[in-house]
């Protein structure tokens, strides 16, 4: 036992404790009592500190309390099956069903359906949540095709049809039970790419499924609230609803509160909620964050305006980045990677905007491979031009002390 507390001890001291917020996170936040510029958190709408969520949680927790619980035993509030409807009416689906986070939500998406003899197919930079569903399935068969590759993606579907056919209809424990069925194949994949920003070629993905008869999922994590009409999502961007099986989406981004959900036919979702382990054995969302969240998606029910903003700011950032030389990747999302490869750099380049009161934080190996360090910098709804110039004014000042730029 000695030793394995010195291992964790050794652990410690190469980790690195987040910063600590005293404030709430709008465009700016307080850290050690100042004021930082707040350019890197993932509330794209500006929502979390929007009085309108604020209110609807408090009205609710003075009507009906604070928490509530299993929503197979007592705890299957009518806030929640608003909160379902609304987010189904928003994604165009037929029905939803909510989590208490997203990479829960991620979990029982795949875990609920997929068996150890079905076959899952994944993009190579796939969120951490996805890996670990793929591995809670105890799925034997997976295969990683290289990152937006669809020529990759089709050769692991020749593969995996040539198995999908010499097993034939062995056991699937968790999947629905069919005794003479073939094994489920399932393509995922993130919508937006969290490090880089890149998006997944739904339609492509779509027709390959079709031609090689595998089912479709989608994490949408970054794309909810973001792209599409309103904030509707990436399959709402393509223009495809209906086309994909499994959308999964995150309500901590750009809605600002927490939890997660996953969009479908109402039949696949009436099977989640009554087979998901995530759903059966987890109290259910709070009653003030249900209440907010419903707020929220009535705001962007009501009006594009808090998308148009984000689009601003998106795309006035990330055209004065490249106007000063940085490299900014090949993002097609808010998520604007200022790379800067080696760690070390990344690390005093983020201290050093700190010090000028811009809180961006370094993201470096193992949340990305080793030589693709950056700063990733997300803007919001929430910052004015004041506030992206103050910013940007503040990376270039670093970066031509550290001589990263002409």
């Amino acid at each position: 036992m000695d030793k394995f507390y010195k291992q964790i001890e050794e652990a410690i001291k190469t980790g690195k404790s987040a910063r600590i917020i005293e404030s709430g996170e709008g465009a700016y936040l307080t850290i050690g009592g100042k004021k930082k510029l707040n350019f890197c958190s993932s509330h794209y709408l500006g929502l979390s500190v929007d009085p309108r969520l604020a209110k609807a949680a408090s009205d609710a927790a003075r009507k009906y309390g604070i928490g509530t619980g299993y929503r197979t035993l007592a705890g299957n509030h009518v806030l929640h099956l608003e909160l379902e409807d609304h987010l189904a009416r928003f994604k165009h689906a037929e029905a939803a069903v909510i989590f208490t986070g997203g990479y829960m939500a991620n979990c029982a998406a795949i875990q609920t359906i997929i068996g150890k003899e079905d076959i899952v197919i994944s993009d190579e930079l796939n969120h951490a949540s996805i890996i670990d569903a793929i591995r809670l399935s105890q799925v034997k068969n997976k295969f990683i095709y290289k990152h937006l590759d669809m020529v990759d993606l089709e050769e692991k579907l020749k593969q995996v049809v040539i198995l999908s056919n010499s097993e034939g209809s062995q056991d699937s424990s968790a999947a629905p039970q069919n005794d003479n069925r073939k094994p489920l194949i399932l393509i995922v994949t993130d919508g937006v790419f969290s490090m880089d920003g890149d998006l997944a070629p739904l339609p492509d993905i779509v027709r390959l499924a079709r031609q090689y008869g595998a089912l479709t999922m989608v994490d949408d994590a970054h794309g909810e609230g973001v792209l599409g009409k309103g904030g509707r999502g990436i399959v709402d961007h393509y223009g495809i609803h209906g086309q994909i099986d499994i959308e999964v989406g995150t309500l901590s981004k750009a809605f600002s509160t927490m939890g997660g959900f996953i969009t479908g036919r109402k039949e696949l979702i009436t099977y989640y909620k009554q087979k998901a382990r995530q759903y059966l054995f987890s109290n259910a969302l709070t009653i003030p964050d249900t209440a907010a969240l419903i707020e929220g998606v009535k705001i962007l029910e009501e009006s594009d305006e808090l998308v148009k903003k984000l689009w601003d700011n998106t795309k006035y950032i990330k055209e004065k980045f490249a106007d000063l030389g940085f490299d900014i990747g090949h993002s097609k999302s808010p998520i604007t990677p200022v790379m800067i490869p080696d760690e070390d750099k990344a690390r005093e380049f983020s201290a050093k905007l700190f010090e000028l009161d811009v809180f961006a934080t370094p993201i470096v190996f193992p949340m990305v491979p080793k030589g693709k360090a950056r700063i990733r910098v997300i803007p919001s709804a929430s910052h004015s031009k004041k506030d992206l110039e103050f910013g940007i004014g503040a990376f270039k000042k670093v970066a031509k002390e550290l001589s990263l730029l002409r």
